[in-house]
């Protein structure tokens, strides 16, 4: 994680995300920050949505399978981003519930 190389790679990770969920950015860049699975789960994303742009480069042979296996990727990835968005978001409204109360 030191070198700048790193430093890029999860940039460019997280900035995948975002362009993915425009709308919760803000959310994303928390998840990306505090949830390992989450940042994980960017940085596949960031990977699986390259192999995709680079699929068209394919030999003819092997390019329409290697197009529709990395776009089945990118969906898998994104409906577990979903999931792990919305599920934080649930998280969150019963953290600030459950906090009111034990104060004294």
């Amino acid at each position: 994680m030191a070198s700048g190389e790193s430093g890029s790679t999860y940039r460019s990770a997280l900035e995948t995300a975002e362009a993915y969920f425009p709308d919760q950015a803000r959310l994303v860049q928390r998840l990306f920050h505090v949830n390992e699975a989450f940042h994980s789960m960017c940085e596949d994303l960031a990977a699986a949505a390259e192999a995709l742009a680079n699929a068209e480069q394919l030999p003819e042979a092997t390019k329409e399978l290697r197009r529709l296996e990395y776009a089945g990727l990118v969906d898998a990835l994104l409906k577990e981003m979903r999931e792990a968005i919305s599920q934080s978001k649930i998280v969150m409204l019963r953290r600030s519930t459950v906090t009111g109360p034990k104060s004294p």
